[in-house]
């Protein structure tokens, strides 16, 4: 194997994290929205709900949301980090390949799309006819920035056609237009493999390509330093603490996750694997170290299985993925707000994700 590291973050005051006495406290990494929509998220993530609003509020918000997306011929799709109750409007729910894949073959005029930003892009590539609505607009992914052009560029200058730059789904249209090809944790690993270039180039997220580059030895990976602080939140003494506290639980990672929690994981996996894993095995507790908001899925697909999930003390919530909100998801239907718009150059950032979809399907 060999791993190169190169390139910045893109705003160079998202420091490394600093860790100390088994807690995160760096909020560098958030803006003042997004660290309001934590502490208020891991608020409700104690009292053990992800919604403020009452059984009789999401009860009525359903129904309307049911009416509006009959008279508007409208599919609602949800990630699996968004809140439980705005799941519960979805029609699908899912992780970003499946999400991007599904969108090419509904058969509706308006997608919601209840996520973070670059997935609505995303979905607005691949289905460019149809309206696409974003329920939250401020909601963005910090990583899905964390590129710079110039890094890109000399690095492509110095390795030449032997290069693939490979871009993690979670970024911007501007970064997806740079790259040959995109990925998701899903389906890395298979499509570098049917890459014929030696040299890969993997943006933005350092941790992924790492353990790209660990599973793909005969591939030489550069890495640029992007990562998720949600998964960077997750600390080697609060997985030790519930190893302890469950020393039969397996422990499920996410390879966004940095090295030394990958290596504490008995399986590691996309969001959807882990999901999968953990209703197919044959044991009853995990420790799952990924977004809390998979704990709807889980508790979905194992229902009556008597299986117990465990998350880190410090939750790893995504402040953005808790931004969208049911009554958000009611609000874009009632009034057409957050409609998505092609960005300047689609060509250039629909082209990799449709040789995502060409390789992934091989």
């Amino acid at each position: 194997m060999s791993v190169e590291n190169q390139g910045a973050l893109a705003d160079d005051q998202r420091a490394d994290d600093q860790r100390a006495d088994g807690q995160w406290s760096d909020d560098r990494d958030y803006t003042p929205l997004e660290q309001e929509s934590l502490r208020q998220a891991t608020r409700r993530y104690q009292q053990g709900r992800g919604s403020d609003l009452s059984a009789e509020e999401l009860a009525r918000i359903s129904a309307r949301v049911e009416e509006l997306k009959r008279e508007q011929h409208a599919v609602v799709l949800a990630h699996y980090y968004v809140p439980a109750e705005t799941q519960a409007l979805a029609d699908y729910v899912g992780d970003s390949f499946y999400l991007a894949r599904l969108a090419k073959t509904l058969d509706c005029e308006t997608i919601v799309l209840a996520g973070v930003s670059f997935m609505c892009e995303s979905v607005k590539l691949l289905s460019p006819q149809r309206r696409v609505l974003n329920p939250e607009p401020r909601a963005h992914c910090p990583m899905a920035y964390m590129v710079r052009k110039q890094d890109v560029d000399r690095i492509r200058e110095q390795y030449g056609d032997d290069l693939a730059v490979v871009d993690y789904i979670n970024s911007t249209a501007e970064i997806k237009s740079w790259s040959d090809v995109c990925v998701t944790s899903s389906n890395a690993l298979k499509v570098i493999r049917e890459l014929p270039q030696h040299n890969i180039l993997f943006i933005p997220d350092m941790n992924l390509g790492r353990y790209v580059a660990e599973q793909l030895p005969d591939k030489h990976v550069i890495l640029n330093r992007g990562y998720c602080p949600t998964h960077n939140r997750i600390i080697p003494a609060q997985v030790e603490a519930l190893e302890l506290a469950h020393p039969e639980a397996e422990v499920c990672a996410h390879p966004e996750c940095t090295r030394e929690i990958l290596d504490e994981a008995d399986y590691i996996g996309s969001t959807k694997q882990i999901i999968e894993h953990i209703a197919a095995s044959d044991a009853h507790e995990f420790i799952v170290l990924t977004v809390v908001g998979v704990a709807a899925e889980i508790a979905r697909q194992t229902a009556g299985q008597d299986k117990r999930v465990y998350f880190p003390a410090t939750p790893p919530i995504c402040p953005n993925m808790a931004m969208v909100t049911p009554d958000k998801v009611l609000a874009c239907l009632e009034t057409g707000a957050g409609e998505v718009e092609l960005p300047a150059d689609p060509e250039g950032a629909m082209a990799p994700l449709e040789r995502m979809l060409e390789l992934a399907a091989r």
